[in-house]
């Protein structure tokens, strides 16, 4: 498609900026974790490691008030305390290591021996001892949310956590463990990937109009026995104004995340593109793009009935003529045009 005379930039398409670290989510039902250390600041540690399914081992001379109630009744998993200092033998096997020290000498001696045993560790409050980091959560499980600062402002990301708690509905706990219970009806939800993502893009649509409450059975029934034709999608046009990612609505978001193919201007905020499925192919439009040779490589991809959304930024307040959108319509395509901020 990118020929020489393509409207598509032969410059990369970068899907993702560069990362401080990597978001992992680890599973760890049924798993051995060791912690070191019996202080207040292990105890925490120690219930969020439970809660995750692992059996968590404490080795420590003594325990900070409120070792004996969690370990008595966890959150989940199991925790076992050990009255003694820990040891490098008790680090074969680990699925992690966690420790927590009042010194630099014993925090350096614990990441040794971690890695000399092939377990990653993490040392309370030493990120220089640290293979991974431990993030703000918001909790709605099996829906779960992490959120680091790579250890540059902690205060920071609890006030993030904070403000997403308050953005996401309790009822997605509830979406999420209906979502989790209909991976398991196989071909009842389509029998290709792309009938697959086309039933999960329904699910989403329904689950994000439904904020106040979970799913009903009969919706979910509904969803299953009415697949989705395959059609010739609209094609969305969303104008980006001033305020870059800032202006975009909900509706626009939406869409983009739903999108297979996306021609967007070089010019575009990367924290727009950062809404889009990683899946989605992205053609960069090179800023001298002919209209034409734009539309027809718009055609080419949209042909192939994907769900197409083309991203460009608006120059000032008058549209103006729109020769993109109106190639578009003589190849028999619809077109929807979103301007900045506008509620679709």
């Amino acid at each position: 498609m990118a020929d020489e005379d393509s409207s598509i930039s032969k410059s990369p398409a970068h899907r993702i900026d560069a990362l401080a670290v990597l978001p992992v989510f680890f599973k760890l039902d049924g798993k051995r974790v060791v912690l070191a250390g019996g202080g207040e600041p292990s105890l925490w540690k120690a219930e969020l490691l439970a809660a995750s399914g692992a059996r968590v081992e404490v080795f420590s001379q003594s325990f900070a008030e409120g070792f004996q109630e969690l370990a008595a009744s966890p959150p989940n998993g199991k925790l076992v305390l050990t009255a003694r200092g820990w040891t490098p033998e008790d680090l074969a096997s680990a699925a992690m290591a966690i420790g927590a020290f009042s010194d630099d000498a014993e925090a350096a001696q614990f990441a040794s021996a971690a890695r000399a045993a092939g377990v990653p560790v993490n040392v309370v409050d030493r990120p220089a001892f640290c293979d991974f980091q431990f993030g703000a959560i918001v909790n709605r499980s099996p829906l779960v949310v992490g959120i680091s600062t790579d250890g540059a402002a902690p205060v920071f990301g609890q006030a993030i956590r904070s403000l997403i708690e308050s953005l996401l509905p309790v009822s997605f706990k509830q979406w999420a463990d209906a979502a989790r219970r209909l991976r398991g009806e196989g071909e009842q939800l389509g029998g290709t990937m792309d009938e697959k993502r086309r039933f999960w893009q329904r699910f989403t649509d329904l689950a994000l109009r439904s904020p106040g409450r979970g799913p009903r059975p009969a919706e979910l029934d509904e969803l299953m026995r009415s697949p989705e034709a395959v059609t010739r999608h609209p094609i969305i046009i969303i104008e980006i104004g001033a305020g870059g990612a800032e202006g975009l609505t909900l509706g626009a978001v939406r869409t983009l995340r739903s999108a297979d193919d996306i021609f967007f201007d070089e010019a575009v905020p990367a924290e727009v593109a950062e809404f889009a499925r990683r899946e989605a192919r992205r053609y960069p439009v090179r800023r001298d793009a002919d209209s034409r040779a734009l539309a027809n490589d718009m055609i080419t991809a949209a042909e192939k009935g994907g769900r197409m959304v083309r991203l460009r930024m608006r120059a000032g307040s008058d549209a103006g003529p729109d020769d993109e959108a109106d190639l578009l319509r003589e190849a028999q395509f619809s077109v929807v045009v979103v301007p900045p901020g506008y509620t679709f």
